[in-house]
């Protein structure tokens, strides 16, 4: 498989989602919290230029376990 940027972004959002599922599947176990626990990072970019008007939420919810599996995506594209 051919290195690019697209398949860094896609391997990476790939296990991003698939740490969130998982952080997901062990919400109920009490032992695993500190895994679970999200930080909430927002932006929210707005302008109203008379002809063009927008108004864009971003938001990013981010666990420790999102972020293991962002490295898992990480070591799996240096193995590809």
């Amino acid at each position: 498989m051919k290195k690019n940027t697209f398949t860094l972004i896609l391997v990476l959002l790939l296990g991003l989602v698939a740490g969130t599922l998982i952080g997901q599947l062990l919400s109920g176990v009490p032992a695993l919290s500190f895994l679970i626990r999200s930080v909430e990072l927002s932006w929210q970019p707005k302008a109203d230029l008379l002809v063009v008007k927008y108004d864009l939420n971003l938001q990013i919810r981010l666990n420790l376990i999102g972020i293991l599996g962002l490295a898992a995506g990480f070591w799996m594209y240096r193995r590809l």
